[in-house]
């Protein structure tokens, strides 16, 4: 499995950005595409994630209610739509993907995409 990731840039507080993450090479079954995000001097930290095949999502608390995760099954294609952003969101962004569970743990995660630096100024 390869994941790619797009999107991401500078935006200031209260915009918005979408990240994309398509998968390619042999996917199979049900997975779980997930976003983490990594700032400067911190953890890697879980953001969202989605099970591919009924759509049911989860996220981190501080991110409900302004980030969407979606996928679209053609495409294989995953989607992180940010809105009212803050600069306490800003971190290189990752997406991930594995075959058990909705996961919140990075260690969880055996495939990775590069990072999307998403920066969001005051």
């Amino acid at each position: 499995v390869q994941l790619q990731a797009f999107g991401g840039g500078l935006v200031q507080a209260g915009g918005s950005l979408r990240l994309s993450c398509e998968a390619s090479g042999r996917t199979f079954g049900n997975y779980v595409m997930g976003w983490f995000r990594q700032a400067p001097g911190k953890e890697r930290e879980f953001v969202a994630a989605i099970w591919w095949n009924d759509g049911s999502t989860n996220y981190r608390a501080s991110v409900k209610g302004r980030f969407t995760i979606s996928r679209d099954n053609t495409k294989k294609t995953a989607y992180l739509q940010m809105n009212s952003l803050k600069p306490e969101d800003t971190a290189v962004y990752y997406c991930a993907l594995n075959y058990l569970k909705m996961a919140t743990g990075a260690n969880e995660y055996p495939y990775w995409g590069q990072g999307s630096q998403v920066t969001v100024s005051s």
